[in-house]
């Protein structure tokens, strides 16, 4: 029997830690032949050339693309999605995959989706439906989800959002959150290694901060990030471990002054990228997570530990009772990292309950594939589910 070829696309450290587990157990499948291809940060000596995680891993990469150009205005963003669409019309003719796997909301798996729009490749997407208004990934994630034939949703409010999206219900399927999995799955440094891994004494309590750009407000990355950085200084008994922005409009910003605060503080050590098994690590061991990633409302939940969620770029994401909201102003920052520390929020932190899975969620979306790809149950000609006749 022929093998089903699934290309499975990453170009981020972040969207790389959740696939991991995916592309491991659809290796394991005889039926299925994995070819993994590698673009966008991952390519990038500015973000770690965190491709080099992935080899690591013992996962073979089929194919690199590059398709940044070293900038982050949004011409740049603009070039990059046109010179991805050049580089993967070129790579899915040549692999003619039966399937794309893609997951989240950059505007590089746009791009490629596009592509696979056009050649007829059917789309497993994770995870549509959700809501962060401060982005533009929002606008994104909803346009992925349109041009997607297989959905796996991290909660059941978002299968109904994608399925009011026109999507039909039998092809949308909650299934959790693979940071949730990753949790219960991956092994945990102690904080001896992890010290010796990092080259950063841990004798303090410490947090770990991500600060993306809120890329649907101009002109605020400068600001909120100075805030932020002027927050932090203040906190002269906590340390901090920074990972660096993503590579969106303003991310280079904010990770030079990030760089220049850690040359200057000696509490605080940044990275371009921890890998997995290390961040989750430094989360198990850590007093709270500061920023704007979902990482903080996904994964920091199921370690009993609070997050100060800043500004709007997570708006509208399920969040546990755990999780601080406060503006991007360093008082209101400086307020939510003493709320955080309080006895009354960790024993508040320590009993919450995680809205986004059991942990069990690779599995599903495995049997989900293998289901549609070896019974051929694909029909590209997809109907628009009208909710009001549902």
């Amino acid at each position: 029997m022929t093998k089903k070829i699934i290309s499975v696309l990453t170009a981020t450290r972040a969207e790389y830690g959740l696939l991991k587990p995916i592309i491991k157990k659809l290796q394991s499948v005889a039926a299925f032949d994995v070819r993994v291809v590698v673009t966008g940060a991952h390519l990038s000596a500015e973000f770690g050339l965190t491709y080099k995680e992935i080899e690591l891993d013992g996962i073979k990469i089929d194919e690199k693309l590059e398709i940044l150009s070293g900038l982050d205005t949004p011409a740049a963003t603009s070039k990059a999605m046109g010179l991805a669409m050049i580089s993967f019309a070129d790579y899915f003719e040549k692999l003619r995959p039966d399937m794309l796997v893609v997951l989240g909301d950059r505007y590089e798996t746009l791009a490629v989706c596009c592509v696979a729009m056009n050649q007829r490749i059917p789309i497993a997407h994770l995870y549509g439906g959700e809501t962060t208004q401060g982005a533009v990934d929002e606008a994104i994630r909803h346009a992925i989800t349109k041009l997607s034939y297989l959905h796996f949703t991290s909660t059941e409010e978002y299968r109904c959002r994608v399925i009011q999206l026109g999507e039909e219900p039998d092809r949308v399927f909650c299934v959790g959150a693979i940071g949730v999995e990753n949790i219960r799955t991956e092994s945990y440094m102690s904080k001896s290694e992890l010290e010796s891994e990092l080259d950063f004494k841990l004798d303090k309590p410490y947090a770990m901060v991500t600060f993306h750009p809120v890329t649907l407000e101009e002109n605020k990355a400068l600001e909120q990030i100075e805030a932020l950085l002027a927050a932090i200084k203040k906190q002269k008994n906590m340390k901090f471990i920074f990972t660096k922005a993503n590579a969106d409009e303003n991310g280079l910003l904010i990770n030079r002054l990030i760089e220049h605060f850690v040359e200057e503080n000696d509490n605080a050590v940044l990275f371009p990228s921890l890998g997995v098994t290390k961040y989750i690590s430094a989360l198990k061991h850590c007093t709270m997570v500061i920023g704007n990633s979902s990482s903080g409302l996904i994964e920091a939940p199921s370690f009993g530990i609070p997050t100060i969620n800043i500004g709007d770029r997570q708006k509208g994401r399920l969040q546990a009772s755990s999780v601080i909201d406060c503006d991007p102003t360093e008082p209101e920052i400086r307020r939510a990292i003493s709320l955080a520390l309080s006895d009354e929020i960790r024993s508040l932190a320590k009993n919450t309950v995680n809205p986004y899975g059991d942990g069990n969620t690779s599995s599903k979306i495995i049997d989900v594939i293998r289901d549609y790809l070896t019974n051929d149950k694909i029909q590209m000609m997809k109907k628009f589910f009208d909710c009001r006749e549902g």
